[in-house]
């Protein structure tokens, strides 16, 4: 992390953290008053934008999604990484034996896409921020799907994220979905109960959050 003077804020964004089992406790003793920021999609569709990603680099052999969701005895493979990450209970138990509660902020992927005002009002307050950035910073790209900020306060053009968001995902069949589903639930509700927020992902089955 860069020096920070008095009176500054230094962020540093790596979602590789959050599933390395020992950077809670690098990070603890680094600074053990670090607010922690973690943005949180529903897992069954950060899933498959993570197949996504993975297709856009190129790699030729790759297998179908579904091929590769499914052992041989019919479940699905919790160990695959696509899969696993998505175990948000599995992995926040080792920042909380580290961290209380009250230095995570969970930020609503989905509303970020919806509403990032919203979303960005909560991060500018859990820091301790004026809050300066609101609705008016943003508009929607409807080609991407995504937020974009605005020509405003400073930025001299307009801001939207870039080709690596927004891709289309593959269609995945309705019952393939269900399954997903069904698998992350025990996961998400465990994790609900540990933060004490509940994101209703289960009600999304059949949406456009999984697009």
């Amino acid at each position: 992390m860069p020096p920070s003077l008095e009176g500054q804020v230094t962020l540093e964004k790596t979602p590789g953290y959050f599933v390395t089992e020992k950077a809670p406790e690098r990070i603890y003793k680094m600074s053990k008053k670090v607010k922690l920021i973690l943005v949180l999609r529903n897992p069954v569709t950060r899933a498959i934008s993570d197949y996504v990603q993975t297709m856009s680099k190129g790699y030729k052999n790759l297998k179908d999604f579904e091929d590769l969701l499914f052992e041989a005895n019919g479940r699905l493979s919790s160990e695959w990484g696509v899969i696993r990450i998505g175990l948000y209970a599995k992995h926040i138990r080792n920042w909380l034996k580290v961290f209380p509660l009250e230095q995570i902020l969970f930020v609503n992927g989905e509303n970020l896409i919806k509403n990032p005002h919203e979303e960005l009002i909560r991060v500018q307050t859990f820091l301790g921020l004026d809050v300066v950035i609101d609705e008016s910073y943003f508009y929607h790209n409807e080609t991407k799907g995504f937020p974009c900020l605005k020509k405003k306060d400073g930025f001299d053009t307009s801001k939207c994220l870039g080709k690596t968001k927004g891709r289309k995902h593959p269609e995945i069949r309705p019952d393939i979905l269900r399954k997903m589903y069904e698998f992350y639930e025990p996961w998400n509700k465990k994790f609900y109960k540990m933060i004490g927020t509940d994101f209703h992902w289960e009600d999304q089955f059949g949406t456009e959050h999984e697009r």
